[in-house]
């Protein structure tokens, strides 16, 4: 046995159809392309997503929605993910972005009041509910806007 010798199986590989060979070769004059017409022309081809000229999906299907180009988008934490930071003085955007709360430090935060709060926490976020905010200065702490 040796690496050299190694050919396919008879029938795996299959020898390519040339096409446009003279009357003999069975494929000739119009090389299996049919008479006349667009796709019987050299250079012919069509987009993937053209129908024929029938009006097309994209035209057929109905407009809908509405996006608000203005609209604020903020990474939420709630009260009960504080529990999860140990150090607990001072918690800014770089605080939640050290322990996973956030995904990215340029998107703002806002706080919401899900939870419970145990221990007086200082917090500087974006945005924060009236909920969250009561629970934290119940709690003894602080919310600072940024």
């Amino acid at each position: 046995m040796d690496l050299s010798k190694l050919t396919p199986a008879n029938g795996a590989r299959k020898e390519r159809k040339r096409l446009g060979r003279g009357q003999g070769s069975g494929t000739g004059v119009t090389a299996g392309r049919g008479d006349k017409g667009y796709k019987s022309r050299s250079g012919s081809k069509s987009r993937s997503w053209f129908e024929g000229g029938q009006m097309p999906l994209q035209r057929r299907l109905p407009k809908f929605g509405f996006v608000n180009i203005y609209k604020k988008e903020y990474q939420v934490v709630n009260i009960q993910d504080l529990e999860k930071i140990k150090k607990k003085e001072s918690i800014t955007p770089e605080v939640l972005f050290d322990h996973g709360l956030i995904r990215k430090k340029s998107i703002p935060v806002k706080l919401l009041g899900k939870g419970d709060l145990k221990s007086k926490v200082i917090i500087k976020v974006n945005a924060v509910s009236k909920s969250a905010q009561e629970k934290i200065e119940k709690a003894g702490g602080s919310v600072t806007l940024l």
